[in-house]
């Protein structure tokens, strides 16, 4: 019997990536769409002939099993809270929430009724997966590189992405939620007991260095959010981290990096993660022990293949009782350290702005 699925939000993560997905994949059958732009919600009735609603309130738990909630990251918790409460479960991609207080939220949200599931589509990822099983090789673990660097990659200034009370924040929100959750995935869940972070937006609001190759919807307002955020962070079981997610840079291609520090060798993975055709050609994956460095094989994929694995997982989840209150477990931590390294960045910032005499 198919998971009856509902998509919540016509932006390009709805309508390019879930609802094409969904609607392929033999575990889900897509009965509505809910969008409150009126021209989105007719032209896409028109289209596909699916019940499209204004609201979430237009159906029930009796009708839909799962609520595929795709709407701008200040909405998640509203939209997410309102159909948990109704008993309907709800998937939402990165990030799950924008503070502390609104994980409370969803918590009790989920206490009381459906089941929240989140998560990252990068640890589906074949080549992250084959690194994943080199670790046992590598002895303890010390130290992890993560890092995501686009060339030119910042979303259209004025729309959502790039305003602060809209997105919560610019590259480490959008980049860097991925590369934390790939390292929960690499060396299980931990909490971060230091973190020091900086943040910079030398690109964002200048326009040849966006990103051509995303459907963003443009806005008259100036970015308030970071391209830019270079931290280091210590996870509870003493792995140190350094941390960079950038909209943008001086780098030819798009490239996202993990390099994974043990006793016994190095562990790096060099790829692009999404969907960015200015990318990597392949992935390359090498371990390095007492300077010998050895290519390991990764398999080749298609772009985007993770989203699909995604969607395979989220099924079994779904029917697995012992789901409800992982998501909340795994994003707690995450929006932790967002919120300190903000509060690092942000004192870093005032410190720079004080003249040198004072």
């Amino acid at each position: 019997m198919s998971i009856r699925v509902a998509v919540v939000g016509l932006g390009w993560a709805g309508r390019e990536l879930w609802l094409p997905l969904l609607r392929e994949h033999a575990d889900f059958e897509v009965v509505a769409v809910v969008d409150a732009d009126p021209a989105s919600r007719a032209a896409f009735r028109e289209e596909t002939g699916l019940a499209v609603y204004p609201t979430v309130d237009a159906f029930t738990a009796r009708e839909v099993d799962l609520a595929v909630v795709a709407v701008p990251n200040h909405l998640h918790v509203e939209v997410a809270g309102a159909l948990l409460a109704t008993g309907i479960s709800v998937f939402v991609e990165k990030p799950v929430c924008l503070s502390s207080a609104e994980v409370d939220v969803l918590a009790m949200a989920e206490r009381r009724g459906g089941m929240l599931l989140a998560g990252s589509a990068a640890r589906y990822r074949g080549d992250v997966a084959a690194m994943r099983r080199t670790l046992a090789e590598l002895g303890d673990i010390r130290h992890v590189d993560l890092g995501w660097t686009r060339s030119r990659g910042v979303p259209r200034a004025g729309g959502w992405f790039t305003q602060r009370g809209k997105a919560g924040g610019g590259a480490l929100f959008d980049l860097g939620w991925h590369l934390v959750d790939t390292l929960a995935f690499l060396l299980g869940p931990a909490h971060f007991t230091q973190v020091i972070g900086v943040t910079s937006d030398d690109f964002v609001n200048v326009g040849a260095w966006r990103a051509a190759w995303r459907q963003d919807e443009p806005g008259a307002e100036a970015a308030d959010v970071e391209d830019t955020a270079r931290g280091f962070l210590v996870r509870d079981d003493g792995v140190s981290v350094s941390l960079r997610a950038s909209w943008a840079s001086h780098e030819a291609r798009d490239v996202s990096s993990i390099r994974v520090e043990g006793r016994a060798g190095v562990a790096e993975l060099r790829c692009t993660f999404g969907f960015s055709p200015n990318r990597d050609p392949e992935p390359v994956l090498t371990v390095t022990r007492e300077g010998t460095t050895t290519r390991l094989p990764v398999p080749a994929e298609r772009i985007g293949i993770e989203y699909t694995r995604q969607l395979d997982d989220l099924a079994a989840m779904l029917a697995d009782p012992g789901t409800r209150g992982r998501a909340i477990a795994e994003t707690r931590p995450i929006v932790q350290m967002i919120e300190n390294f903000y509060a690092s960045a942000g004192s870093a910032r005032a410190r720079r702005t004080v003249p040198a005499y004072q």
